[in-house]
């Protein structure tokens, strides 16, 4: 079976996450869940070690210390922040999640990301070069601008958050590396 690493951030969707990595499960995929420190706030990390059966990493192990996960052969980021896309398209790796995706950047690996920044912090120039960027490496970014929280929402009011497109690029990639 092939390994997803699902590297999620601070915001609400990444409360979403136990069905989704459910459904992931159910389409063939070995999931292990990597959370940035301010992800930990949004998740139910024992579900989630409950469900993949591999604990939630979010912070980098002792040398010494074996890993504990199997190696990735594809990412998704889900929900991907604002901080967490400007400062991965950057090369910063001040994060176990952004080590990790540094690295699959490096090794050519596939990455389906679904930026969530609420709407005024997607309009930051930066943020748009980020994203160009991102893509230009090859990352998948699915963005669709109007479907974003306002800055007052709280989040994900709507539910628009992109699961069924995130699960179906994965669907893809799975395919592809069978």
């Amino acid at each position: 079976m092939a390994v997803l690493y699902v590297i999620t951030c601070g915001g609400r969707p990444a409360a979403e996450l136990p069905p989704f990595v459910e459904g992931l499960r159910s389409d063939g995929w070995t999931v292990c869940v990597v959370s940035t420190p301010s992800g930990l706030k949004f998740l139910d990390a024992g579900r989630l070690a409950e469900i993949t059966g591999h604990p939630v990493r979010s912070d980098y192990k002792r040398p010494e210390e074996p890993d504990v996960l199997p190696p990735a052969d594809a990412f998704a980021v889900a929900p991907a922040t604002f901080n967490t896309v400007n400062k991965w398209a950057h090369g910063t790796s001040d994060t176990l999640a952004l080590g990790l995706l540094n690295e699959a950047v490096g090794l050519g690996l596939p990455i389906v990301a679904a930026p969530w920044p609420n709407s005024a912090l997607a309009r930051h120039p930066v943020f748009a070069r980020s994203i160009a960027e991102l893509r230009d490496w090859g990352v998948t970014v699915l963005l669709d601008t109007a479907r974003l929280p306002t800055p007052d929402s709280g989040g994900d009011p709507d539910g628009t958050f992109p699961w069924p497109a995130l699960r179906e690029h994965l669907t893809e990639i799975r395919d592809r590396l069978a």
